[in-house]
């Protein structure tokens, strides 16, 4: 099983005697499952089915689905609303006593109005109707397996690049694990030019208290604890994207934990060296947690 992406687009058409149909799926990104059906009129009872195929097949994203039925054979022919041309016909009267001098419409206008001629469709038996839906329930299953592979390809291309991404992480971890600026030396040298800068003509610190400074001060930066951390949020993201399904949510908590290490990895930092280390590691986890909102 391999992750899958929210987005993806499919189309799905189907056709009998006298009617042809069409199936457009359309899915984005969206924090749970949320599926939103248009259907001609008469076609309700395909709605409760359509949502139920939808939630076997995806966990998460925002769902469309557009169903459109093209008559094609023999058509029930037409009939005239005479209700509402008759109302049109007594507003045409009211209208030549009130402006008489104003040319009264004429019929074949009056039909060309919305609603005074409606169509007729051909009478079918149920069995016939029964037929119909059932056809256009299969059609339906083919646009959702069709889209269901486009997320899925879709996916395997986000998991190249989080991947990546997740090697990055890793070659900052260990540039930053061989900072120089992590030695007890280094921080011990860094304290003693420090003291010197500040105490000038002050006579020299014992070397024992230096030490002890020197400890503190490598205590207070030692960032080994949040490289580890780092390091078991990378073997959990690797073991999420190589398991697949719907992983998407616990992939974006391990951006908040990446983003928590790397936030604290900087408050440490002592020196410029480390702290392009930590800054390059943020960005690169915010270019993580950007391609995870895709994940199904």
């Amino acid at each position: 099983m391999s992750i899958a992406s929210m987005t993806g687009f499919a189309r799905a058409q189907g056709r009998d005697e006298t009617t042809a149909w069409t199936w457009e799926a359309k899915s984005v990104n969206g924090k749970g499952l949320d599926v939103r059906l248009r259907l001609p009129p008469g076609w309700d009872a395909l709605e409760i089915p359509a949502r139920e195929a939808v939630s076997k097949r995806f966990k998460r994203g925002n769902i469309s689905l557009t169903l459109t039925v093209q008559h094609q054979g023999e058509q029930g022919g037409v009939r005239v609303n005479h209700a509402l041309l008759d109302q049109l016909l007594g507003l045409v009267r009211d209208m030549e006593d009130k402006l008489p001098d104003v040319a009264a419409p004429r019929l074949d206008g009056l039909l060309t109005i919305r609603g005074v001629i409606e169509p007729v469709e051909a009478e079918e038996t149920e069995e016939e109707r029964a037929t119909r839906e059932a056809a256009v329930a299969r059609t339906l299953m083919e646009a959702l397996d069709a889209l269901a592979a486009m997320r899925e390809a879709e996916g395997r291309r986000l998991a190249e690049v989080l991947n990546g991404q997740i090697d990055r992480i890793m070659e900052l971890k260990t540039a930053a694990e061989g900072c120089a600026s992590l030695r007890v030396d280094a921080i011990r040298e860094r304290l003693r030019t420090q003291l010197a800068q500040l105490l000038d003509a002050v006579p020299a610190l014992p070397e024992e208290r230096i030490a002890q400074e020197a400890a503190l001060l490598a205590a207070k930066g030692d960032v080994r604890e949040e490289l580890d951390r780092l390091v078991a949020h990378v073997q959990a993201a690797r073991e999420l994207l190589a398991g697949g399904g719907a992983v998407g949510r616990r992939i974006d908590f391990l951006c908040q934990e990446f983003n928590r290490e790397a936030n604290t990895l900087c408050s440490k930092s002592g020196d410029v060296e480390l702290t392009r280390i930590g800054l390059d590691l943020k960005a690169v986890i915010e270019q993580f947690r950007e391609q995870v909102q895709n994940i199904e």
